[in-house]
């Protein structure tokens, strides 16, 4: 059973996988069976290494970050061209070339800028970056580092990296509590353990929820986050993330400017060693998960689902999982998740990052190194 009702009034319902021919060299179709469509998942292209990030450019062709520090420019039919100037990546551990996002006006001339995350090296270790730059044919030019998180450190984890654009074209991005000291992630002078809200040129808006707060960094919009590797602004504007929680305690945030979130006072993971509970369930002043994910759900990506590509599923989330390998469905009402389904469970393996394209379509991208771009669409 694939359909987990989370109240009393949702019924139960299957989802199964029927195994298609491939009808090429490098493609795979498949089709799944949910509670509300019959599905298609198409491979669309393949030999991409530690893919992290997916977004479409206005030209039909999707541009995917590699871990390693590549980027590549895949067209629809599967043809991959490299695109060249990306800075030099730090890769030990987690880090890379993470995250990819296109400025909310580009097309229009002025804003067609390109924005990626990083780990970038230095003194005492690696630190998350955000940089942008423009496309030139298949080159990255007019680079423009904007953004250096405060601290750096070892070892190489827990970068977070994601990226979201507030409807008044502000940037959130992640950054995770970098994996050994936990605390960072509760102090306010530290980027470790936030989301940060940015200007588009990498500034500081005047109306970040700390600004004139001498104990925190202006900055930050919201602490006490782990490692959040999924990251969206809903239709409606409400930004929703996902985080790894250490042993289980994977959760499903809603972002509100000024909270904290409560790692690691606030958890529901264990302990790696011990499988020991490492913290309390809830605590004043700290704002609950709206949905803690069974078992090691490891999140990475997120998307809401819009427009009327799946009517069935609309405004609810998918929760991309790596250790996992599942694609998870999450129906909300308010800060309620009234229903989960799983839509994929190891079929693509590792799923890294999930995104809906302009006509409705979900792309997603599998963790391996020689991971594939993949489609679903429905095919009822």
């Amino acid at each position: 059973m694939r359909c987990t009702p989370l109240l009393p009034a949702m019924l139960l319902s299957t989802t199964t996988l029927f195994f298609g021919s491939a009808q090429a060299d490098d493609a795979r179709i498949e089709h799944v069976a949910t509670a509300h469509h019959e599905l298609r998942l198409e491979r669309l292209a393949t030999g991409l290494e530690h893919p992290w990030a997916v977004t479409e450019m206005p030209d039909g062709r999707y541009l995917v970050s590699e871990r390693p520090g590549r980027l590549q420019l895949v067209t629809p039919e599967g043809e991959r061209t490299r695109v060249t100037g990306v800075p030099e990546v730090s890769t030990r551990g987690q880090g890379g070339l993470l995250d990819v996002s296109l400025h909310p006006r580009f097309g229009d001339g002025e804003h067609d800028w390109i924005y990626f995350t990083w780990s970038r090296a230095g003194d005492g270790g690696t630190a998350t970056s955000l940089s942008r730059a423009r496309l030139a044919g298949e080159r990255l030019e007019d680079i423009e580092h904007l953004f250096t998180q405060d601290r750096f450190s070892a070892p190489g984890r827990h970068y977070g990296s994601r990226l979201a654009w507030l409807d008044d074209g502000t940037l959130l991005m992640s950054i995770g509590d970098r994996g050994v000291d936990a605390e960072r992630a509760q102090d306010g002078g530290d980027h470790a353990g936030s989301l940060l809200r940015l200007t588009d040129d990498g500034g500081i808006p005047d109306d970040n929820p700390f600004v004139g707060d001498p104990d925190v960094d202006d900055a930050i919009f919201s602490l006490g986050n782990r490692n959040p590797q999924g990251l969206i602004v809903a239709e409606d504007g409400t930004p929703w993330s996902t985080e790894h929680g250490p042993r289980t305690g994977d959760e499903l945030n809603r972002i509100v400017a000024g909270d904290n979130y409560g790692w690691p006072q606030v958890t529901r993971g264990r302990d790696y060693a011990t499988n020991l509970p490492l913290g309390e369930d809830s605590a004043p002043g700290m704002r609950d998960p709206v949905h803690v994910f069974a078992g090691r759900f490891a999140p990475s990506g997120l998307s809401e689902v819009t427009g009327d590509a799946f009517p069935g599923w609309r405004g609810n989330l998918l929760a991309g999982g790596l250790a996992s390998e599942k694609l998870v469905r999450l129906a909300l009402e308010g800060d309620n998740v009234t229903a989960r389904e799983v839509i994929l469970d190891g079929e693509i393996g590792r799923i890294r990052d999930i995104h809906q394209a302009r006509d409705g379509s979900l792309l997603l991208l599998n963790d391996a190194s020689d991971a594939s771009l993949y489609r679903l669409t429905r095919s009822d």
